[in-house]
């Protein structure tokens, strides 16, 4: 019957007898918390019970009825929407589709319904369902149709985002006559297999689970889990293991059929947990069992399932579905942390292109975070008068859990912490989330006091022609159809001397240079570049060109990175901006810049620079398609690197701007880190790179000042430059401005009840006569934004 070797479930069964249950509950505990730390998870859902009727008459059901107790046999498609609709009024993302198996089979009246409605069968009316309301609505369907072929399940995930089917029992003996599943042709434990098994070779995510209290023994509850577990150590694909016990309905034939105790169903889940492993989703659901939730997180779940705030559980009616505000103050009692999910599980929805058809990752990845759980603010990064998220009432904890206080104990000591110990920190929620904020301030305060400093700079963008294709990057321009926004330009030397005196004249010490890879620039003409900013105004220090540019003027100069490097100092080059870097992790690299530099590369750039007596700063491009494991790699590199040679003068996190990213309106990604990820962002980075790099950036330009000063009390220290002018944020569909004078700088800063304090690059004293212009600085002149050259033009729009 099942694939695992003899005699498994009979050991299995032996070494849970051999444990009192508060101990089996306690091991299920702990697995939990390895696997999922203190997140429990939910997903908020509208229940479309698409038809009543069908085929198997299981001894337990209320949810089916006969042709005569339906006013139709399906919900029209109206009705469909309509309930939709007040779903995701009330905040749900998932759309539950639940219906009989095959009523068409065995009733005309479904088969009259269908012919009425257009559809040859169930399952194709299903899909076009589900289709219509997730255009419609934007829900995400999940659906549970029952047994299907591999041709059946592969139509649906053209529409659905996961699909399941309760294995129930693997006990043939439960459909014999007298059983609950006696005349029930879809309930045979080798068909439901089958079916199980085949959304697993199609990569589909599989909800699952087993029915306790019908008739079944303990020894046949661990077949049935072990059978779901040699399932998903085949394919990969169950996401979720349900554990559901069994309720006496009236007017079923098990009407007075014992219901199994509290403690049988506390058992169950552990022995769930303990069966699947730590990194499995067991689920109870919360409805069926009294509101017992503390025993029931006891025993070792890590979701409560689909909670509907607007529709009844149509399988257990009598069974109302707590308030959701309730199971997640529970939830919180329990000293755990409750985190929204979809109807796909996080695991999953964040390796998308594995797991979900091609038409379905593009909204997924939209509504979730960087862990795969539900995106729950509406914040973005880039988005003017977007309102910081609330911070929940009633959260707050005295000292952190042990795990996490261990892990915040080492980086306030300055010690390395591996790749896990970054990503514990990355996955705080709530109190966890304050707890890291609380201990990133108070080490930056240790480090850097209460001054925040900031410079005053322009940013010069010399020229948007690129000839790489960088997913992310609405700035650069290629051919001019391809462009986004803008028209190609090449400035002129004599436009960015113009530039740089005017920068001059209103206060600035530093101009910033970066550009696209022209394909016909070399290294000299970044040498003349500079060449122009410093005959100009000598005393200006130039920060500029990223290892890009810089690997790209060596190459075509035939000469190496070190000596192209050692002509631009010669040349007056101050320092190097960090930038380019995106995601130091190769794999994320060759999605969303496959023609830049890889991580080695880009890395070797920097130590060079070093080395050749050239500060750098170091950045971070995050909230796209990348999670936090790619995260804890890159503060890692910057941290290796930073014990290396010491050049570093700050980190600076950098949030995806994504309204007029070419990778967010055409294939996907998502809309940048929430709120709690940006606001860890820097809270991590001066915990994970603490002592190497004292000084984190904030770029109010991408987060706003509002948010600049919230991460002002979450780790950083520094506010970055004036800017005076802004192209790359804005060309995404930045909306914060292009600048920020010394005196809105000053305000900010001062508002939080800190010290500000003008800078220069290298965190020098500002001349005073400079000082001094910046608060009085007249009126930008209109920027010239130099067509190309006719020399240059149609190679560079080839």
């Amino acid at each position: 019957m099942s694939p695992f070797k003899d005699g498994e479930a009979v050991d299995v069964l032996a070494a849970l007898k051999a444990r009192p249950l508060a101990e089996l509950m306690h091991e299920a505990s702990r697995l939990r918390e390895l696997g999922h730390g203190r997140v429990i998870s939910y997903s908020r859902k509208v229940f479309i019970p698409l038809t009543r009727l069908c085929r198997n008459v299981c001894g337990y059901c209320t949810f089916v009825r006969g042709p005569k107790q339906v006013d139709h046999p399906y919900l029209r498609p109206e009705e469909v929407l309509e309930i939709a609709h007040m779903g995701r009024d009330a905040g749900c993302r998932e759309a539950l589709f639940t219906l009989g198996d095959r009523p068409e089979s065995v009733h005309d009246a479904a088969r009259a319904g269908l012919r009425s409605l257009g559809y040859a069968s169930t399952l194709e009316y299903l899909a076009a369902m589900c289709k219509l309301v997730r255009d419609e609505t934007g829900l995400l369907p999940h659906s549970n149709p029952g047994v299907l072929d591999e041709a059946e399940i592969a139509m649906l995930r053209e529409v659905t985002v996961s699909q399941g089917m309760m294995l129930e029992s693997t006990a043939d003996r439960l459909c014999n006559p007298g059983g609950p599943h006696y005349g029930c042709p879809d309930k045979l434990p080798s068909v439901r297999l089958a079916s199980i098994q085949a959304a697993g070779r199609l990569s589909v995510p599989y909800t699952s689970g087993i029915l306790i209290g019908i008739g079944e023994t303990r020894l046949e509850r661990i077949e049935a889990l072990l059978a779901l577990r040699d399932a998903h150590t085949r394919h990969g694909h169950v996401q979720e293991v349900i554990v559901q016990n069994f309720r006496a309905k009236e007017d079923t034939r098990m009407r007075g059929h014992a219901e199994p105790a509290l403690d049988d169903l506390l058992w169950t889940a552990a022995a769930a947990r303990l069966v699947l492993g730590a990194k499995a989703n067991i689920q109870v659901p919360p409805n069926l069992s009294e509101a017992r939730f503390p025993e029931l997180l006891a025993a070792g779940i890590n979701d409560w399932g689909g909670i509907s705030p607007v529709t009844s559980d149509y399988v257990n009616p009598e069974r109302r579905w707590p308030a959701i505000a309730a199971l997640e103050q529970a939830t919180r009692d329990a000293g755990l942390i409750p985190a929204e999910r979809l109807a796909v599980y996080p695991e999953y929805a964040t390796e998308g292109a594995r797991w979900l058809d091609a038409s379905l990752v593009r909204p997924v990845l939209d509504a979730i975070d960087s862990e795969g759980f539900a995106r729950v603010d509406q914040w973005s990064p880039g988005v003017a008068n977007a309102a910081l998220p609330v911070t929940p009432l009633g959260r707050k904890r005295t000292t952190p859990p042990g795990s996490l206080e261990t892990v915040l104990a080492r980086a306030d000591r300055g010690e390395r912490l591996d790749e896990a110990a970054i990503v514990r920190l990355f996955s705080a929620r709530e109190d966890e989330a304050d707890a890291v904020g609380a201990a990133a301030d108070a080490l930056r305060e240790r480090v850097s006091g209460n001054t925040v400093r900031y410079v005053v700079n322009r940013n010069i963008n010399y020229t948007n022609i690129c000839s790489l294709r960088c997913r992310f990057c609405a700035f650069s321009k290629g051919k001019t159809a391809e462009t986004l926004r803008g028209k190609p330009y090449d400035l002129a030397l004599g436009e960015v001397a113009r530039r740089t005196t005017e920068a001059w004249q209103r206060g600035a010490t530093e101009v910033c240079m970066q550009g696209g890879i022209h394909p016909a620039y070399t290294g000299e003409t970044y040498l003349a570049l500079l060449g122009a900013a410093k005959e100009a105004v000598p005393g200006m220090h130039v920060h500029a060109f990223s290892p890009l540019e810089v690997t790209h003027g060596a190459t075509t100069l035939g000469i190496t990175v070190e000596r192209f490097l050692a002509r631009l100092k010669d040349a007056g080059l101050g320092s190097l901006p960090g930038t380019a870097a995106e995601i130091l992790d190769d794999p994320v690299r060759s999605k969303i810049c496959p023609d830049k530099l890889t991580t080695a590369q880009w890395l070797h750039v920097i130590e060079a620079a070093h080395r050749t007596g050239i500060r750098t700063t170091a950045t971070i491009m995050f909230g796209h398609i990348e999670t936090p494991l790619a995260w804890a790699r890159h503060l890692l590199a910057l941290r290796d690197l930073q014990e290396r040679t010491g050049g570093i003068t700050e980190f600076v996190p950098l949030p995806f701007v994504h309204m007029e990213a070419p990778m967010y309106l055409r294939e996907g990604a998502r809309r940048g880190p929430t709120w709690r990820e940006t606001l860890l962002m820097h809270a991590v980075s001066r915990l994970a790179l603490h002592p190497l790099i004292p000084n984190i950036q904030v770029s109010w330009v991408k987060i706003g000042a509002e948010g600049a000063a919230a991460c002002l009390a979450a780790g950083a220290n520094d506010l970055g430059g004036t800017l005076m002018n802004e192209s790359i944020s804005r060309a995404a569909g930045n909306e914060h401005g292009e600048e920020l004078p010394p005196a809105r700088m000053q305000s900010l800063i001062q508002g939080i009840g800190r010290l500000p304090q003008q800078r220069t690059t290298l965190y020098g004293e500002v001349d005073s006569q400079q000082h001094q212009r910046s608060f009085h600085a007249p009126a930008l002149a209109p920027i010239v934004l130099t067509p190309p050259a006719k020399s240059h033009q149609a190679e560079a729009l080839a």
